[in-house]
């Protein structure tokens, strides 16, 4: 069974109120086995439009990766992250070649 991947990429608007978020999605990832590969570090945009925030977490399926985003912890994480960034969000299945 492949991996599932969240790959995010976010502007943050307010970085106090983004701790909040960052607290509160905290339950859902641990439930679901999110592991975070990236999380902000420098970035260098070689074509197209950049996000100052890159995230990228692994699930240990995508149906985990689904199921943490849909969670009621997640969405009320989400309310917030919504309210204080602006945000791509997208799920990748990972290559078992």
């Amino acid at each position: 069974m492949a991996k599932g991947y969240w790959i995010a990429r976010v502007d943050v608007r307010d970085p106090e109120r983004y701790k909040d978020y960052v607290s509160t999605a905290k339950p859902a990832f641990e439930q679901y086995g999110a592991r975070f590969l990236v999380r902000g570090g420098e970035v260098d945009a070689l074509e197209g439009t950049a996000r100052a925030r890159n995230v990228v977490i692994e699930f240990p399926s995508v149906e985990a990766a689904r199921d943490c985003y849909n969670s009621p912890a997640y969405q009320e994480a989400k309310a917030i992250r919504q309210s204080v960034a602006e945000a791509e969000l997208i799920i990748v299945a990972g290559y078992d070649g």
